[in-house]
């Protein structure tokens, strides 16, 4: 291994993320890795990400990004290649020895992946079992405040032996939630299993961003589907809502929303000239930021930041194959955080009601949200025992 171009004692933090479904795995770790490079001395980062449109978002400065062939995440909860011609498992031999030879090559002093222990597939396997072998550095799971519902996820768990795994690979599990609203290790009933390697960080939000307008300048509801493959009919009926007068529309439909069903969402918006469609934001932040308000799907990350910006927000939830957004909206919304309609029950009329409505400004302050600031700690404490040391290959 030539050593010769690497900064001596500098420590090195690899972010694993597999994104078959959407950016909030990877937006999760764009925002660690953007608080990480914070620490002093500053550390190297890597971020591994599952989706092509990675290269897409701005990139904290200093992290860099190693892309893989994608996944697409089936309506069933399968995998097939996204793009490439060839058997799913072929893709992820491909993506395993991809990410074993990375790791390999950088060892890192801290590896922090998101909330899936073996990668999608089983395909962080070869990597964590090198790891291992070699005993360096921290090995981190993390885990969203809310996986599915409890018997989806023992079943899941017990079948893919993810017990086993944190025990066999894992030093961490960093729980980005608040116990109090919603504790997964003891809802899933894993404490006694793996209590001893837990901590819980609080949600991780983001600082507030500057203000960012909607074509037009003038106020605007903000609708929002995340990557956008199952976001059609969220779109079609905020598209064909009624507005408040002097309300705009802004619709974001995602990049992995299919051309056929992006064609009638376009049409829609092109017979109303106060509705607006954008394919894809790399930050959406600023611009829900200047919105009066935001319907939405319930992924971790999007209620985090409309909970941050104080935004009144409508969550229309995902309930398939998961129903992790459905468990997490229920919550909040009995705290008041935010309006939740089932997606069996929405229309155009509905949304349009509710934003008629009198706005409903949240109060994060009842919720644990110092998330970054505690991953700050936890990573400065892992990686405390002193510089990285270099191993010879």
């Amino acid at each position: 291994m030539d050593l010769g171009n690497l900064r001596r004692g500098q420590s090195r933090i690899v972010l694993y993320s597999h994104d078959t479904l959407g950016f909030g795995h990877l937006r999760r770790n764009l925002m660690l890795a953007a608080r990480l490079k914070q620490m002093s001395p500053e550390p190297d980062i890597l971020l591994i990400s599952g989706t092509s449109e990675a290269g897409a978002f701005d990139l904290p400065a200093g992290v860099d990004l190693l892309t893989l062939p994608a996944y697409a995440k089936q309506s069933c909860g399968g995998y097939v290649p996204r793009r490439l011609s060839m058997d799913v498992r072929e893709l992820r031999d491909l993506r395993a020895g991809v990410i074993r030879a990375a790791l390999k090559r950088l060892r890192p002093d801290l590896l922090v992946v998101d909330n899936v222990p073996m990668g999608a597939l089983g395909e962080l396997g070869p990597a964590l079992r090198w790891l291992a072998r070699m005993g360096k550095g921290r090995r981190v799971l993390g885990m969203r405040d809310v996986l599915d519902e409890r018997r989806a996820v023992r079943d899941q768990w017990t079948r893919d032996r993810n017990v086993e795994a944190i025990n066999a690979f894992y030093t961490d599990v960093w729980v980005y939630g608040d116990p109090t609203i919603h504790d997964p290790v003891a809802e899933y009933g894993l404490a006694e299993a793996i209590r001893q390697k837990v901590s819980h960080t609080g949600y991780l939000l983001r600082p507030a961003p500057a203000l960012q307008s909607a074509q037009g300048g003038r106020p605007y509801a903000l609708c929002t589907v995340g990557g956008g493959s199952d976001g059609a009919a969220l779109c079609m009926a905020f598209l064909t809502a009624p507005l408040p007068p002097g309300l705009r529309g802004v619709v974001v439909t995602g990049s992995q929303l299919d051309t056929a069903a992006r064609a009638p969402l376009e049409a829609a918006a092109a017979a109303r000239p106060e509705m607006e469609v954008r394919r894809f934001v790399p930050d959406l932040m600023p611009l829900m930021a200047g919105a009066e308000r935001v319907v939405m799907m319930g992924g971790y990350n999007t209620v985090c930041e409309a909970l941050r910006l104080g935004r009144s927000a409508l969550v229309v939830p995902r309930v398939r194959p998961r129903r992790e957004q459905l468990v997490r909206a229920e919550r909040f919304a009995e705290l008041g955080l935010l309006d939740m309609l089932h997606p069996d029950r929405m229309s155009a009329a509905a949304i349009g009601e509710w934003l008629a409505s009198p706005a409903k400004r949240p109060e994060p302050e009842r919720l644990a949200t110092d998330g970054l600031d505690r991953i700050e700690a936890l990573a400065s404490a892992a990686l405390a025992n002193g510089p990285r040391a270099l191993l010879s290959a």
